[in-house]
């Protein structure tokens, strides 16, 4: 069981990945070349917080599952680079990234204008982008 929640957090990282991207460059895009807002970013921003919500939950399970602590202690891990990027900086920073996504998605719904809907999309789901492109562990990931 816990190695199917592993295969499907890796997996679905790549379409929480695919889909920031998406949301950051349509919004940054329409931000700058002046363009409406319309449905279709509306169904972008929307699904990219869908399945970043998703993979978080994913990500909750297999954090909860992983018994670290009963192996280690907490000091032993903060002194292992490793397990402290695993156990405590990679959920830290894609919890941080998802409720900027959160943030972002609410506020953006709350704008009367094109613009600036589109600005708060651009901004909080680049920082958001930011964050999860840094905690990716690459060397796990692309080894897959």
């Amino acid at each position: 069981m816990f190695s199917t929640f592993k295969m499907l957090h890796s997996y679905w990282a790549y379409l929480v990945l695919f889909m920031i991207v998406v949301a950051t460059f349509n919004a940054l895009f329409k931000t700058i070349t002046k363009k409406e807002y319309e449905v279709r970013d509306f169904r972008i921003a929307l699904f990219t917080l869908i399945v970043s919500h998703i993979h978080l939950l994913i990500g909750f399970v297999l954090w909860f599952a992983a018994d670290y602590f009963s192996e280690m202690s907490m000091g032993e891990i903060m002194k292992n680079a490793t397990m402290r990027s695993n156990v405590v900086e990679h959920p830290l920073t894609m919890l941080i990234a998802v409720a900027l996504i959160t943030i972002g998605y609410s506020k953006h719904k709350k704008k009367l204008t094109s613009n600036n809907k589109l600005k708060t999309i651009a901004v909080f789901y680049t920082i958001a982008l930011v964050l999860v492109l840094a905690k990716i562990p690459w060397k796990t990931w692309l080894n897959m």
